[in-house]
């Protein structure tokens, strides 16, 4: 089985890769196309990190329609309602298994997302 890694990062590691039929996609902050943080709460960070998400997966022909599974790290549990609701603007039907966690993020967000995605090659 091959490896394709998709995108560039300044930081070690894929943005996403390919392995099979399954692509991963690294955990996703909530940071724009300048690369600053966006403003408005765990909503807004959550709608991004989506965006940022199926942006990976576009580089490697997949859409959000392919995602099986996601992790999500929430830094406060009691966001998890308003996260939950912006979460499920991006999967209207059949969503994703998750998993969820309250977690101490890397740097000073409300949220982080990976997922892995199914398309045959």
């Amino acid at each position: 089985m091959s490896k394709q890694c998709f995108g560039t990062s300044h930081v070690p590691l894929s943005p996403a890769v390919r392995c099979g039929d399954f692509v991963f996609v690294s955990g996703q902050v909530p940071v724009d196309g300048s690369g600053n943080v966006v403003p408005g709460g765990v909503k807004a960070e959550t709608r991004q990190v989506m965006k940022n998400i199926e942006a990976c997966l576009e580089m490697a022909g997949c859409t959000l329609a392919d995602v099986v599974k996601t992790t999500v790290w929430l830094r406060d549990r009691d966001d998890f309602s308003e996260f939950n609701a912006a979460y499920a603007e991006s999967f209207p039907s059949d969503p994703p298994a998750r998993s969820t966690a309250e977690s101490r993020l890397m740097i000073d967000i409300a949220v982080e997302i990976e997922a892995v995605a199914y398309k045959p090659a």
